[in-house]
């Protein structure tokens, strides 16, 4: 098992315990350091060749066609940094991404997709799950689950999974811009329940549309304090 470095599971992340003004200086922290340079700088579908541990890495994990890739676009404000696709299953690989020399963002390939080829799903699913068990610069996963969709088993499993591997997670809502009000105010209350029931999960789960733009401040915010830790 991996020791990773030490977080807080189980409590919230930025912004639910702070005031106004903390929270506009956080905001602020995570915009600056989003605005740096971020870059491809390594690709790999085997843990042989993953790059040096160094640093801090934040990864990106969710089923196939979650928005894995446009969040990270939307983060860094680059429209084609990451490769986006409408087909489920295209990526295969870890994708690792260079801001600013402060940090790297890990855009990971989806799990889940059941019409991929049974060896393709063994071979990057394989890579992904031992990829979040060793790393031992992985600060934390964001778990991207789609705000349109109810928990599947799947997803459920990958928590448990980074319950037992000491894996520190948050679930991010994606893709909110496609939920009326009132079916997302639903939708985080279960998201939120469920990761009470796990150990290494963070209990605020944020909400993020990449298309809009909305909760994309507060995600980089909540980077900004985990990186500041």
């Amino acid at each position: 098992m991996a020791h990773h470095a030490p977080d807080q599971p189980g409590q919230a992340a930025a912004g639910t315990h702070l005031n106004a003004e903390e929270r506009a200086a956080w905001i602020e922290a995570g915009r600056l350091l989003f605005a740096q340079e971020c870059r491809f700088f390594h690709a790999t579908q085997t843990l042989e060749q993953l790059p040096p541990a160094a640093g801090v890495e934040l990864a990106f994990a969710g089923r196939s066609n979650v928005g894995k890739s446009s969040l990270v676009n939307a983060l860094t404000g680059r429209r084609a940094l990451a490769r986006t696709s409408t087909q489920p299953g295209r990526t295969r690989q870890l994708n690792f991404f260079d801001l600013g020399g402060r940090l790297t963002l890990v855009d990971m390939p989806g799990y889940g997709y059941a019409e991929a080829a049974k060896q393709v799903k063994q071979d990057w699913q394989g890579l992904m799950f031992q990829y979040l068990r060793g790393r031992p610069t992985l600060r934390r996963v964001l778990l991207l689950l789609d705000a349109r969709i109810a928990l599947k088993p799947i997803d459920r499993e990958v928590m448990e999974l980074l319950d037992r591997a000491a894996v520190t997670y948050q679930l991010v809502l994606t893709k909110t811009d496609a939920v009326k009000p009132a079916e997302l105010e639903r939708k985080l209350a279960e998201t939120t329940a469920a990761a009470r029931g796990h150990p290494a999960a963070h209990m605020d789960v944020l909400t993020t549309s990449s298309e809009t733009g909305d909760g994309i401040a507060e995600l980089r915010a909540t980077v900004a304090e985990l990186l500041a830790q």
